[in-house]
Protein backbone atom coordinates (compact mmCIF):
# COMPACT_ATOMS: atom_id res chain seq x y z
CA UNK A 1 0.00 0.00 0.00
CA UNK A 2 3.08 2.37 0.90
CA UNK A 3 4.18 1.43 -2.99
CA UNK A 4 0.64 2.46 -4.45
CA UNK A 5 0.62 6.13 -2.23
CA UNK A 6 3.99 6.95 -3.53
CA UNK A 7 3.55 6.04 -6.40
CA UNK A 8 0.11 8.34 -6.93
CA UNK A 9 1.60 10.99 -4.62
CA UNK A 10 -0.20 10.66 -1.50
CA UNK A 11 -0.25 9.03 1.88
CA UNK A 12 -0.67 5.94 3.02
CA UNK A 13 -3.81 6.73 5.20
CA UNK A 14 -5.34 9.44 2.40
CA UNK A 15 -5.13 5.52 0.41
CA UNK A 16 -7.10 4.15 2.83
CA UNK A 17 -9.40 6.39 3.08
CA UNK A 18 -10.36 5.10 -0.88
CA UNK A 19 -9.61 1.65 -0.43
CA UNK A 20 -9.98 -0.89 2.26
CA UNK A 21 -6.83 -2.60 1.37
CA UNK A 22 -5.05 -4.41 -1.92
CA UNK A 23 -7.80 -6.46 -2.59
CA UNK A 24 -9.87 -3.33 -2.78
CA UNK A 25 -7.91 -1.41 -5.27
CA UNK A 26 -7.81 -4.92 -7.35
CA UNK A 27 -11.17 -5.38 -7.33
CA UNK A 28 -11.53 -1.95 -8.64
CA UNK A 29 -8.90 -2.49 -11.50
CA UNK A 30 -11.15 -5.75 -12.32
CA UNK A 31 -14.34 -3.89 -12.80
CA UNK A 32 -12.39 -1.05 -15.29
CA UNK A 33 -11.16 -3.85 -17.41
CA UNK A 34 -14.16 -5.83 -17.02
CA UNK A 35 -16.36 -2.43 -18.92
CA UNK A 36 -13.28 -1.22 -20.92
CA UNK A 37 -13.73 -5.20 -22.43
CA UNK A 38 -17.06 -5.29 -22.50
CA UNK A 39 -16.88 -1.57 -24.20
CA UNK A 40 -14.37 -2.90 -27.11
CA UNK A 41 -16.55 -6.08 -27.48
CA UNK A 42 -19.73 -3.74 -28.42
CA UNK A 43 -17.41 -1.30 -30.40
CA UNK A 44 -16.67 -4.14 -33.09
CA UNK A 45 -20.37 -6.15 -32.62
CA UNK A 46 -18.22 -9.10 -30.33
CA UNK A 47 -20.67 -11.65 -28.83
CA UNK A 48 -20.67 -10.54 -24.72
CA UNK A 49 -22.08 -13.49 -23.33
CA UNK A 50 -20.68 -17.09 -24.13
CA UNK A 51 -22.13 -18.97 -26.79
CA UNK A 52 -23.83 -20.85 -24.34
CA UNK A 53 -25.74 -18.35 -23.70
CA UNK A 54 -25.87 -16.42 -26.25
CA UNK A 55 -25.78 -18.64 -29.83
CA UNK A 56 -27.28 -16.19 -32.12
CA UNK A 57 -24.51 -13.71 -31.27
CA UNK A 58 -21.68 -16.30 -32.79
CA UNK A 59 -23.72 -16.29 -35.99
CA UNK A 60 -22.33 -14.68 -38.97
CA UNK A 61 -19.40 -12.74 -37.59
CA UNK A 62 -17.11 -12.55 -40.55
CA UNK A 63 -13.17 -12.69 -40.76
CA UNK A 64 -12.77 -9.35 -41.56
CA UNK A 65 -14.56 -8.37 -37.74
CA UNK A 66 -12.88 -11.09 -36.10
CA UNK A 67 -9.41 -9.55 -37.52
CA UNK A 68 -10.54 -5.89 -36.82
CA UNK A 69 -11.22 -6.89 -33.19
CA UNK A 70 -8.11 -8.73 -32.55
CA UNK A 71 -6.07 -5.65 -33.95
CA UNK A 72 -7.76 -3.54 -31.90
CA UNK A 73 -7.86 -5.25 -28.67
CA UNK A 74 -3.87 -5.99 -29.35
CA UNK A 75 -3.78 -2.11 -29.04
CA UNK A 76 -5.95 -1.76 -26.77
CA UNK A 77 -3.01 -4.10 -24.55
CA UNK A 78 -0.44 -2.83 -25.21
CA UNK A 79 -0.77 1.05 -25.93
CA UNK A 80 -3.33 1.64 -23.52
CA UNK A 81 -1.45 2.43 -20.40
CA UNK A 82 -4.64 1.13 -17.96
CA UNK A 83 -4.67 -2.35 -19.85
CA UNK A 84 -1.21 -2.36 -20.77
CA UNK A 85 -0.53 -1.77 -17.17
CA UNK A 86 -2.15 -4.36 -16.19
CA UNK A 87 -1.19 -6.99 -18.84
CA UNK A 88 2.39 -6.25 -17.65
CA UNK A 89 1.27 -6.72 -13.70
CA UNK A 90 -0.30 -9.62 -14.40
CA UNK A 91 2.78 -11.63 -16.41
CA UNK A 92 5.09 -10.72 -13.03
CA UNK A 93 2.30 -11.52 -10.65
CA UNK A 94 1.10 -14.85 -12.16
CA UNK A 95 4.16 -16.85 -10.51
CA UNK A 96 3.78 -15.11 -6.94
CA UNK A 97 0.17 -15.68 -6.59
CA UNK A 98 -2.49 -18.41 -7.60
CA UNK A 99 -5.15 -15.42 -7.78
CA UNK A 100 -3.11 -13.49 -10.02
CA UNK A 101 -2.44 -16.64 -12.23
CA UNK A 102 -5.91 -16.92 -12.44
CA UNK A 103 -6.56 -13.69 -13.45
CA UNK A 104 -3.74 -14.36 -15.63
CA UNK A 105 -5.14 -17.13 -17.69
CA UNK A 106 -8.56 -15.40 -17.41
CA UNK A 107 -7.55 -12.47 -19.08
CA UNK A 108 -4.62 -13.10 -21.44
CA UNK A 109 -4.31 -17.14 -21.83
CA UNK A 110 -7.10 -19.83 -21.64
CA UNK A 111 -9.92 -16.98 -22.04
CA UNK A 112 -9.16 -15.21 -25.22
CA UNK A 113 -8.36 -18.66 -26.55
CA UNK A 114 -11.65 -19.88 -25.87
CA UNK A 115 -13.51 -16.94 -26.65
CA UNK A 116 -11.90 -17.00 -30.28
CA UNK A 117 -13.10 -21.01 -30.04
CA UNK A 118 -16.20 -20.13 -29.44
CA UNK A 119 -16.21 -17.83 -31.98
CA UNK A 120 -14.99 -20.20 -34.86
CA UNK A 121 -17.17 -22.65 -34.02
CA UNK A 122 -19.92 -21.99 -35.96
CA UNK A 123 -17.42 -21.60 -39.29
CA UNK A 124 -16.12 -24.98 -39.32
CA UNK A 125 -17.58 -28.27 -39.03
CA UNK A 126 -15.84 -29.39 -35.53
CA UNK A 127 -14.61 -28.60 -32.00
CA UNK A 128 -10.63 -29.23 -32.89
CA UNK A 129 -11.01 -26.93 -36.07
CA UNK A 130 -12.30 -24.40 -34.02
CA UNK A 131 -9.70 -24.50 -31.44
CA UNK A 132 -7.14 -24.71 -33.79
CA UNK A 133 -8.50 -21.76 -35.78
CA UNK A 134 -8.39 -20.11 -32.05
CA UNK A 135 -4.32 -21.25 -31.64
CA UNK A 136 -3.16 -20.05 -34.79
CA UNK A 137 -5.18 -16.73 -34.72
CA UNK A 138 -4.12 -16.13 -30.71
CA UNK A 139 -1.06 -18.05 -30.08
CA UNK A 140 0.91 -15.57 -32.73
CA UNK A 141 -0.74 -12.53 -30.98
CA UNK A 142 0.21 -13.74 -27.52
CA UNK A 143 3.78 -13.93 -28.66
CA UNK A 144 3.52 -10.60 -30.48
CA UNK A 145 3.17 -8.93 -26.74
CA UNK A 146 6.68 -9.98 -25.52
CA UNK A 147 8.01 -8.98 -28.74
CA UNK A 148 6.07 -5.33 -28.14
CA UNK A 149 7.25 -5.01 -25.10
CA UNK A 150 10.80 -5.11 -26.05
CA UNK A 151 10.96 -3.81 -29.65
CA UNK A 152 12.30 -0.21 -30.27
CA UNK A 153 10.31 -0.29 -33.22
CA UNK A 154 7.15 -0.83 -32.08
CA UNK A 155 5.79 0.32 -35.93
CA UNK A 156 7.15 -2.86 -37.10
CA UNK A 157 5.77 -5.13 -34.41
CA UNK A 158 2.40 -3.74 -35.63
CA UNK A 159 3.49 -4.95 -39.26
CA UNK A 160 4.23 -8.44 -37.66
CA UNK A 161 0.51 -8.59 -37.00
CA UNK A 162 -0.78 -6.71 -39.58
CA UNK A 163 0.88 -9.24 -41.74
CA UNK A 164 -0.50 -12.46 -39.26
CA UNK A 165 -4.21 -11.15 -39.37
CA UNK A 166 -3.86 -10.56 -43.42
CA UNK A 167 -2.50 -14.28 -44.12
CA UNK A 168 -4.83 -16.25 -41.34
CA UNK A 169 -7.39 -14.57 -43.57
CA UNK A 170 -6.22 -15.54 -46.65
CA UNK A 171 -5.64 -19.46 -45.29
CA UNK A 172 -9.07 -19.92 -43.27
CA UNK A 173 -11.50 -17.54 -45.37
CA UNK A 174 -14.11 -19.45 -47.73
Amino acid sequence: MSDIAGRLGITKAALYKHYAGKQDILNSIIHKMEQMDLEHARAFEMPEETSEKDADAYQNITMDRICAYTKAMFSYWTEEVFSSDFRKMLTLEQYRDPSMNRLFHQYLAAGPAEYMKEVFRPMVDSEDKAVQLALELYGSVFLLYSLYDQAEDKEAVMKLLDQHLEQFTERNSK
